[in-house]
């Protein structure tokens, strides 16, 4: 027997928890459909951090040793497959593309309108899921190791004072008061003020997904894939039988096209890997808060199992074997940063990132299935936007006033659907 209820939502990451919780909130019957527990795949293997920050997004090397620099494959921030370098070019060419002054400006308000929201979204959900444990309200820290680093700031930076997200810029003795167990040679830093963290965000999103239990919801285990249209709605098949509804929502992150290119949708999604490994302190060291090396690209965090090393970009296929050469390479230079002993596991955790070239998520109807609504792309900043999207998303298919303007996540801003 078919089991009717009002939603659908495929994906029970932080993303579509968050989307299944407000829509629950707003008095809908929704289904939480993962072929996983909430929180396995990428809202598990992130930094934890809530950004109040990224206003310049990724662009493409504006340089010619930078691009040397990535083409020779050997830098700690990024890493590629040749294959799947071959399949990306189109995507990169966008990429090329969104990042001039005008599109960087254009990615900076769209962002800025999700980000200043974010904490306190996030704070409203961890307060209702008793999940306070998990934050820390001290910002993070971005590191900067020559002059010309920091200088390569200066857009950050005017977008911060033009959104008033707080920071402040830190001397090597200043950090030192932030962090006194960091080493190394380091230039300058800017301590992001307004930005939160968490020490465990599959945690947190376990917690949230609670929460959506305690409201009604209910969370099943099902093949995404199954999902289909029938008789004016959506049916999806799980361990606990077919569910129908009215309207449903894709947030399957890395995984979305999977379900939707059968049904005509094709968005030009790249899907970019990242690997993160746990090590124990040495001697009695700690970190207050994460820490990004930006002319390395990687990040360490403290987390419940120890201190979190999470790589950067890795171009491959999103099923491809894992290749962790970043974990090596970054790690040479983590533990000349913080001391660092031996790996908490016996091998890296890898994951995967849903990227448009514009660097923006789609939150939107979906454009040709009135009942058909999308919440992923969220790329590099999923754990930060996945509740305040959520939110959104739920306004706009309750027909309430929406609490941001939704129009630079719409999804008919892709020429090809």
């Amino acid at each position: 027997m078919v089991q009717k209820v009002d939603v659908l939502v495929l994906g029970a990451g932080i993303v579509g928890v968050s989307a299944a919780l407000h829509l629950a909130k707003r008095g809908r019957n929704v289904v939480l459909v993962d072929r996983k527990e909430p929180g396995e795949e990428t809202s598990h293997g992130n930094a934890g951090v809530i950004e109040r920050d990224g206003f310049v997004p990724i662009t493409f090397p504006d340089s010619l040793r930078k691009l040397i620099r990535y083409a020779l494959n050997r830098s700690p921030e990024a890493h590629y497959h040749l294959s799947e370098l071959r399949k990306a070019m189109p995507w990169l060419l966008q990429l090329r593309a969104n990042s001039d002054s005008i599109a960087i400006d254009r990615f900076a308000r769209a962002v800025d309108q999700l980000e200043r929201h974010a904490v306190r979204e996030h704070q409203a959900l961890s307060r209702e899921a008793k999940a306070g444990r998990y934050f820390r309200s001290n910002g993070w820290l971005h590191l900067y190791r020559t002059a010309a680093s920091f200088a390569e700031t200066e857009q950050q930076l005017h977008y911060a004072r033009i959104f008033g997200a707080g920071y402040e810029v830190l001397d090597r003795e200043a950090l030192r008061e932030l962090e006194p167990h960091l080493m190394g040679g380091i230039h300058k830093a800017i301590h992001w003020q307004d930005t939160e963290s968490v020490s465990s965000p599959g945690d947190v999103t376990k917690a949230y997904a609670a929460l959506f239990r305690h409201r009604g919801g209910r969370l099943v285990i099902g093949d995404a894939t199954s999902f289909e249209a029938k008789a004016g709605g959506w049916i999806v098949t799980t361990r606990e039988g077919k569910f129908w509804a009215d309207h449903a929502v894709v947030a399957l992150g890395p995984w979305s096209l999977d379900v939707l290119k059968p049904l005509g949708y094709d968005f030009p999604l790249l899907v970019k890997r990242g690997y993160h490994i746990h090590y124990r302190p040495l001697g009695g060291a700690y970190l207050n808060r994460p820490v990004l090396d930006t002319d390395n690209g990687y990040v360490i965090t403290p987390m419940e199992r120890g201190v979190r090393l999470t790589t950067g970009i890795e171009f491959a296929d999103r099923d491809a074997p894992p290749t962790p050469v970043q974990i090596a390479r970054t790690k040479a230079y983590a533990e000349k940063l913080f001391p660092i002993d031996v790996e908490v596991e016996s091998e890296p955790w890898m994951g995967s990132r849903p990227c448009f070239a514009d660097s923006l998520p789609i939150i939107s109807r979906s454009p040709r299935h009135e009942n058909l609504w999308l919440d992923f792309g969220h790329g590099h900043i999923g754990f930060t936007t996945g509740p305040i999207s959520g939110r959104l998303l739920a306004e706009m298919m309750t027909g309430t006033p929406t609490i941001i303007d939704p129009t630079p996540y719409r999804a008919t801003r892709f020429l090809q659907v």
